[in-house]
């Protein structure tokens, strides 16, 4: 049996391998792509890390990696305070405090730090080390549990940061060497190197939504890694480690997630410019059209996306589009058939859910969207408006 586990997070999730929890009395942690990418807003920099990224051309050994990001990477401890009772009523209400420890890294000279929403997930105070030593009170500015991402801010002097410089998620390719840094069970600032062992991967985010796009490596990563950064060999971000498969060991066995930066990028320039984002939502569930469906039930289209549910109150059902009642099952797979097959959107064919995810994502709520489809042997065009994602 397999599992997969978030690298870092709060004790109340400790059932799900998803952090490093250090548990004490008190007194006694379709979806923004690879689409729109913004920048972050940063403050002009001039230290020798920044000069040595930019005049970088070549690849970089891990030691020479190392160097150069190390500085901006920190630890991070989320505590919260939790209340137990007893169910029967003999004792009274006691308080218990948890810490996770997880990771993260700075991106600008204003002291902005990007780590994953698990590992800050329902605490009440964050904290940020960069030495392992200096503590430092954290603000959180925004955080979306649709793509786990956070954002947090530190009151430091510029010259102590050290931002690192976000790479380009899109060129990533398989076999490509890439270092992990992070804190795994709170040893600060360890390094592992490995190279790219898949992309296009997706994985669940905290709210059981999907994240396309994942990077797979098999760099180590353990818990306590979640919210660092994964590094190509310019010493470029990315990706911001987030989960690993660890069958029934819980540690790592050579296979670990990272969210691409360039889903990344456009998540902070939201949170740190609204502390929210705003994902577009459609509201169905579909699954694509194969050809071997198509020939047994004569569909009209041998590539597209069968309407499988609408969300009631979405912009899918106000705009009239159908779901499939009629159930079959192909290949030990089931369909429902009879309802509204997607074959384009926006003029762009759609054959998988993450070729539609993707162009949704690159709207905003209160945007249209122009969906071609069939309903039977008829064609027809649907506009919808997309609504705000539910959480």
């Amino acid at each position: 049996m397999t599992s997969i586990a978030r690298a870092g997070g709060l004790a109340a999730a400790a059932t799900l391998g998803a952090g490093i929890a250090l548990a004490g009395a008190a007194a006694l942690g379709g979806f923004a792509t690879k689409t729109t990418i913004e920048q972050v807003p940063s403050a002009p920099t001039s230290s020798p890390a920044d000069a040595a990224f930019a005049t970088q051309q070549h690849a970089l050994t891990p030691e020479q990696i190392y160097k150069l990001a190390a500085p901006g990477v920190v630890q991070i401890t989320a505590t919260s305070v939790q209340t137990q009772t007893d169910p029967y009523g003999f004792f009274p209400p006691t308080t218990q405090t948890a810490k996770a420890l997880g990771s993260g890294f700075v991106i600008d000279k204003t002291g902005h730090i990007i780590t994953n929403e698990h590992v800050i997930a329902g605490a009440q105070k964050v904290q940020v080390s960069f030495s392992g030593h200096d503590e430092l009170n954290a603000r959180v500015v925004g955080k979306d549990p649709s793509t786990d991402v956070a954002v947090l801010q530190v009151d430091a002097h510029s010259r102590s940061l050290t931002p690192l410089q976000l790479g380009d998620s899109d060129d990533v390719q398989v076999g490509d060497p890439v270092v992990a840094i992070g804190n795994p069970f709170s040893l600060t600032r360890t390094a592992t190197a490995g190279i790219v062992s898949a992309v296009q991967r997706t994985i669940d985010a905290p709210n059981g939504l999907s994240i396309d796009h994942v990077i797979q490596t098999d760099a180590a990563i353990n818990h306590g890694n979640s919210g660092g950064p994964l590094l190509n060999s310019r010493g470029q971000v990315i990706g911001v480690n987030a989960q690993i498969q660890s069958g029934n060991t819980g540690g790592n066995v050579g296979i670990g997630f990272a969210i691409p930066i360039n889903t990344v990028k456009s998540v902070v320039a939201q949170l740190i410019r609204t502390g929210k984002v705003q994902h577009a939502f459609l509201g169905i569930v579909a699954v694509p059209v194969t050809s071997q469906l198509a020939h047994l039930f004569n569909l009209p289209t041998s590539t597209g996306l069968l309407v499988q549910q609408v969300t009631p109150g979405s912009g899918a059902a106000k705009a009239g589009l159908a779901a499939g009642r009629t159930s079959v099952v192909v290949e030990g797979e089931s369909y429902l058939l009879g309802g509204d097959i997607i074959v384009s959107a926006n003029a762009e064919p759609v054959s998988s859910q993450i070729e539609l995810r993707d162009l949704i994502a690159r709207a905003k709520p209160g945007d249209h969207i122009s969906l071609r489809v069939y309903h039977g042997a008829k064609a027809k065009t649907i506009e919808v408006t997309l609504t705000q994602r539910p959480a």
